[in-house]
């Protein structure tokens, strides 16, 4: 990984995130469903940093589309798509273990953003 990753804080803007690629930050893009509403994270060797706004709120978008457009207009190239679901019912008494962070990265389905 690239010193970039030493100065990542939790979050990051689409400007600086362009600028940290440029400098050579690699990350493992992840983009995550959660009913319908998604979110971006990064993954690099210092830990996970949220795609932010300029006034430091989290991103969301109501599909893919536009993460594809924005993501593909600074460079990156696919990423990893997950999901936050429940893992049980227990209304009718099936327990469920939630997934790791790793577990949903190793599980979810590759996607492109070009």
């Amino acid at each position: 990984m690239a010193d970039i990753d030493y100065t990542l804080e939790r979050q990051i803007t689409l400007k600086a995130l362009a600028k940290a690629l440029s400098r050579g930050f690699s990350p493992i893009v992840e983009v995550e469903s959660m009913d319908g509403i998604y979110t971006v994270r990064f993954h690099h060797a210092n830990g996970t940093t949220e795609l932010a706004d300029d006034k430091g709120r989290t991103r969301t978008f109501l599909g893919t589309g536009e993460i594809r457009e924005l993501l593909g207009g600074v460079g990156l190239t696919h990423g990893v798509l997950t999901w936050t679901d429940q893992c049980g019912d227990e209304m009718i008494g099936v327990e469920g273990k939630a997934m790791t962070p790793d577990e949903m990265l190793a599980n979810g389905t590759r996607i492109s953003f070009r």
